[in-house]
């Protein structure tokens, strides 16, 4: 009905006016008086002589701030001066390699995989080439990029509408990349004011038909007076008019890029106090977190596990030198799920006032027990926090009740006032015994379950190391070498513009093996499956085939080894496979096993027995058995069994004959299953 149906705001809009903005506009108080916005729309507060403004909040600028004030902290203790972010040559040629080279996760602006490609691409090497494809890369110029970066390259002439603007369009090698070019290309050619030509661009911007028609005679009558043909003139309206459409603001570009190379600067000179920074930042985000991670031990940096003796709520940059051999990044408390920031704030207390907590029991004794419980407990230990405070994980989750116990009593025993005249303690706090005999440790499986739990991803190993040498076996390469051993199949030809915009992308056959993390579905048609294995991570996605016929291997923590056609993603740019064949890692062990050669060293008369119970379940297979590196007091030799000792491969039995006293060794040959 055409009626107003509710009030909203930009997030970031601000209007200005020279007297009480009621004066122009009626206003409108949002509930509970939280905030007061124009009732006038964005147009018609322009229109009626407000001025709107946007302000943007970044937290990249935070990121900035926490690291420079780290940096400047190391500086001080050796004496030199502190780093002013704001005076950076603009020029270092460390930060531009780094950009040629698209080692820029964490880098503002320029961290995305199809920014990256771009920047294999254009080879930046001037601050003004980060500004243009910071403008380029986004829908509409994006159709520049290829003719932007073959000029650069010298391999498409540079022309330009007109001789004069030259000097406008030369950082940009002929092409109009923003608006003020726009405006100046009017001013020159055209002969248009300053204040003209920002009336025309907001015209192209709008593309308003009367307001475009009325420009286009102006700019033609100018350029005539100029010396330039009607048609001509006409052709350079038109030229100016598709560029403005989408011309990006330069100092809106420019400002963007500059923080883009102060992150990029830190990142090459100071990447522990930048990667730590970055870490502390999105500590929620355990996706982000994770990528971090992986990338700050890419560029050579340790990342410390949490520790209730060295951790602080944020990650910390630990300088070489001391506990460490390089630079490292010390894991924040606050990025363990279920330790609030009370909790890390009360722990980092007590020790900075106490030194570092002895055991279990000390830790009880001397952190706020108000904030300690159960939970708080359980987070820590499974998140490896507490590992300097006992035996092992194990042992210290068996003596959580009586901790429990002890920071209750400890509660109990303030709140109760225990304190002299002058509210000090009468006595030192009384002591806390846990005794509880030493546990056997948790298995890998068990200690990375807790801290996927707790810190949203594995930090100590992964779940697929003790599978390393099968799955590299079934695998083209480990997920981590996948981005830089893929090379990009010949494109098919044939077809431009939206016909081949739609057409599927190349495909190039690749089989990876790793375990499910993460899992969506598209209905009963399909799903994207995240496969990590222990140097990365990939998505896979099945389709409507596929997911019909592999449905029920698609479980949460299930080994895969999977087959199909790895390509780029156009919507994220990143690598993916599409499924065609998948198998669990068992199914693949036990089609694809040749041989099973079972080490052996130091057997005793009972290792027979003991052997055969290990493969108890598992005979009856295909693949021979074949004992290495026997001996008795005749000699050594390699032993193929017999044909009744064939067994059917898979993890369990691996795992059984490792555990027998006298196998050193447990290596299974083995080749993908073939096509049926």
């Amino acid at each position: 009905e055409g009626l107003t149906r509710n009030a909203g705001k930009h997030a970031g809009g601000v209007v200005i006016a020279p007297t009480p903005l009621t004066d122009f506009a009626p206003l409108y108080s949002e509930p509970g008086g939280a905030g007061v916005v124009t009732q006038y729309d964005k147009n018609d507060v322009e229109t009626v002589g407000l001025v709107k403004f946007d302000f943007l909040g970044l937290r990249t600028l935070t990121i900035i701030d926490w690291a420079v004030k780290a940096i400047n902290g190391r500086r001080a203790k050796t004496g030199e001066a502190p780093l002013d972010i704001a005076a950076l040559p603009l020029d270092d040629a460390d930060v531009f390699r780094m950009f040629r080279e698209a080692r820029t996760i964490a880098v503002f602006q320029f961290e995305g995989g199809g920014m990256q490609r771009l920047l294999k691409d254009a080879k930046p090497d001037r601050f003004e080439d980060l500004i243009a494809l910071n403008s380029l890369f986004r829908p509409g110029p994006m159709d520049l990029i290829p003719s932007y970066v073959a000029r650069k390259h010298g391999r498409e002439p540079v022309l330009y509408p007109d001789p004069r603007v030259e000097p406008v369009l030369r950082e940009t090698f002929g092409i109009m990349v923003y608006q003020e070019q726009v405006m100046q290309m009017a001013q020159i050619v055209g002969g248009y004011s300053l204040g003209g030509a920002d009336l025309l661009r907001r015209a192209m911007g709008k593309k308003v038909p009367a307001e475009m028609a009325k420009h286009r005679g102006i700019f033609r009558d100018g350029a005539m007076q100029n010396g330039v043909e009607a048609r001509k003139a006409d052709a350079i309206f038109d030229q100016m008019e598709k560029f403005a459409g989408y011309g990006f603001n330069k100092s809106h570009a420019a400002a963007y890029s500059l923080v883009a190379y102060q992150t990029a600067w830190l990142k090459v000179h100071y990447p522990a106090e930048f990667m730590a920074a970055t870490m502390s930042s999105d500590m929620d985000a355990t996706d982000k977190l994770v990528q971090f991670i992986e990338d700050a031990r890419a560029i050579g940096l340790a990342v410390l596990p949490p520790d209730v003796n060295a951790s602080d709520h944020h990650f910390v940059a630990i300088p070489q030198g001391g506990p460490v051999e390089h630079d490292a990044i010390r894991y924040g408390l606050g990025a363990i799920k279920g330790a609030g920031r009370a909790v890390c704030e009360a722990i980092v207390a007590a020790r900075a006032s106490g030194g570092p907590f002895r055991d279990l029991a000390d830790f009880c004794a001397r952190v706020d027990p108000g904030k300690l419980n159960k939970r708080v407990f359980e987070a820590l230990i499974q998140a490896g926090a507490m590992d300097s405070l006992g035996v092992n994980r194990a042992t210290l989750t068996a003596q959580l009740p009586e901790a429990v116990k002890a920071a209750e009593q400890s509660l109990r025993d303030r709140e109760a006032g225990q304190n002299d005249m002058f509210g000090a303690a009468l006595a030192p706090v009384a002591s806390v015994s846990i005794a509880t005999p030493v546990q056997p440790p948790w298995t890998l499986e068990r200690k990375l379950a807790g801290e996927r739990a707790t810190l949203g991803h594995y930090l100590s190993g992964h779940p697929t190391d003790p599978w390393r040498e099968v799955l590299a076996q079934l695998a083209t390469c480990p997920i981590g070498e996948i981005a830089e051993r893929y090379e990009p199949p010949a494109s098919r030809g044939g077809g431009d513009g939206d016909e081949s915009r739609w057409r599927r992308a190349p495909e190039t056959p690749w089989a990876i093996a790793g375990m499910i993390v993460k899992m969506r579905r598209r209905g009963d048609t399909g799903a994207a499956v995240r496969i990590e294995d222990w140097s990365g991570a990939i998505e896979v996605n099945f389709f409507r085939e596929a997911m019909q016929q592999y449905a029920p291997l698609l479980q949460p923590d299930a080994l895969l080894v999977i087959e199909g056609g790895l390509a780029l993603d156009d919507f994220n740019g990143e690598l993916a496979l599409r499924a065609r064949r998948a198998w669990t890692l068992d199914e693949a062990c036990e089609a694809g096993a040749r041989v099973l050669r079972v080490g052996v060293n130091g057997i005793d008369a009972g290792f027979i027995n003991t052997f055969k119970r290990a493969l108890a379940g598992h005979c009856g297979g295909r693949t021979p058995l074949l004992l290495t590196g026997y001996r008795n007091e005749s000699g050594s030799a390699d032993i193929r069994l017999g044909d009744d000792w064939r067994v059917k491969v898979n993890t369990g039995l691996l795992r059984s004959l490792a555990e027998v006293p006298g196998v050193k060794s447990v290596q299974p040959s083995l080749s993908r299953p073939a096509a049926p």
